[in-house]
């Protein structure tokens, strides 16, 4: 994760929260089908040159689609035994903007008759090409909207001028069709004292679920000279919890990352222990969000079939025990991590797939 550690810092955790455990069972697919976008959001993790630019047409998102569902080419491939394939695969569709591509209704279709189990649509709300119309509630499971602030003052510095005034009315547009919502809100140094406003404001709205993510840097938080996004684990513990509490007092569902390791249980790797899959439109496809600005993916489309990449990738690093938890933090993020005068971690960073949640 992308959190900084304070030596001085207080645990502290929800009452009533409890830390969402990698749901075996279940294939999680992050499908990127383009990388273009109409806005320029200063946290976007999307880098062009390891990601592509690719706008992907309904033949081959279809194409895509199937590599991941039982039956597959791919787990015979990879030698899993029929017990042993998930019965749940979920897509997620992402970009870029994903209502950019023209294609995303059809890939939409695709998937419900392929039997994923959910299908969401990741989006910036400007909702391109009438997806709306395209579309009915019964095929996608959830529209989830970006919105990193309560105002046009607190978000369109982040995500470009206008965007708050087209979000909110896609998330009504959205509502009013019957469609089910959710909001992502990423919290930076930029806007996490603007989050204590965000629970009210969606649930006038109509959200019912709303996710808490925390900055990432990749993409363009990444690149030198950029604005210092992150935060320290004062400031999120500060007020993150709060906003989990009034979520639930709405009756809404809260979601945010755990950062670190929960006291009393053991560090578990996504890589390792999970079935996630974030493929890109240039073919690659990486197992661990953090390593995507970097060429060490698991796997690759070519021709039509899912190929394992040789070593050294992704995939070696996973089972890396060390004291700080999390071994892509230590490789790639070392900054993140605080260590105390005798050179031991203060804390062990989670996997950045490790979720704690709230419903009351």
């Amino acid at each position: 994760m992308t959190i900084q550690q304070d030596t001085t810092s207080t645990k502290t955790k929800v009452a009533g929260s409890r830390t969402v455990e990698f749901q075996p069972g279940t294939r999680n697919i992050f499908f990127h089908i383009l990388t273009k976008c109409n806005l320029r959001c200063m946290h976007c993790y999307i880098n062009a040159e390891q990601h592509g630019t690719q706008t992907l047409d309904a033949e081959t998102i279809a194409a895509w689609l199937r590599l991941f569902v039982k039956g597959s080419d791919f787990l015979e491939n990879r030698g899993v035994a029929a017990d042993n394939v998930p019965e749940k695969t979920n897509v997620i569709f992402l970009g870029g903007e994903p209502t950019l591509n023209p294609a995303l209704a059809q890939g939409i279709k695709e998937a419900r008759s392929l039997g994923y189990g959910s299908i969401t649509v990741d989006t910036n709300g400007y909702l391109f090409n009438n997806i709306l119309d395209s579309v009915t509630p019964d095929e996608v499971d959830y529209f989830s909207f970006s919105l990193d602030g309560s105002s046009p003052e607190h978000n369109d510095p982040i995500r470009g001028r206008g965007s708050f005034e087209k979000c909110t009315g896609g998330i009504l547009d959205a509502v009013n069709r019957g469609f089910r919502v959710s909001s992502i809100f990423t919290a930076s140094a930029r806007n996490i004292d603007d989050l204590p406003n965000m629970p009210d404001l969606l649930y006038k709205l109509g959200v019912r679920r709303f996710f808490i993510q925390v900055i990432g840097i990749r993409g363009n938080p990444a690149k030198k000279g950029g604005e210092a996004l992150q935060l320290d684990r004062d400031r999120w513990e500060a007020i993150v919890p709060g906003v989990a509490k009034r979520c639930a007092e709405l009756g809404m569902h809260v979601t945010w990352p755990s950062v670190f390791v929960p006291q009393g249980r053991e560090f578990a790797c996504a890589g390792l222990v999970a079935d996630n899959y974030f493929v890109f439109p240039n073919g690659r496809v990486y197992t661990c969000p953090l390593c995507e600005d970097y060429p060490i993916h698991s796997y690759e489309i070519e021709n039509g079939q899912l190929v394992k990449m040789p070593p050294i990738n992704e995939q070696q690093l996973y089972g890396l025990n060390i004291p700080e938890g999390c071994v892509m933090n230590r490789i790639l993020h070392p900054g993140n991590i605080r260590y105390t005068p005798d050179g031991k971690p203060v804390d062990r960073i989670a996997c950045c797939m490790l979720k704690e949640e709230l419903v009351l």
